[in-house]
């Protein structure tokens, strides 16, 4: 495992201190272990969700109505 040196603003410092004392971490490297690995799939989720607008966005736009919008899509699920 590489080792890193980082500094915290007295705050941040304060806090990881405070969730390392009330035994929800054994260290303060475990919970920032864990808040990149929350942050990681946190990304992953987004750009999920930014790949899923842009297929959208470049599918093209209808002048269907609602009700025929949602046949389709229903037909579609049922295959």
């Amino acid at each position: 495992m590489a080792r890193q040196s980082i500094s915290f603003t007295q705050p941040n410092d304060e806090w990881l201190r405070a969730q390392v004392d009330n035994k929800e971490y054994s260290s303060k490297s475990e919970l920032v272990n864990d808040l990149v690995r929350q942050a990681r799939k946190q990304q992953r989720q987004i750009d999920w969700i930014q790949t899923k607008l842009d297929k959208a966005e470049n599918s093209g736009f209808t002048n269907d109505g609602k009700a025929n919008i949602l046949a389709q899509s229903k037909s579609l699920l049922n295959g």
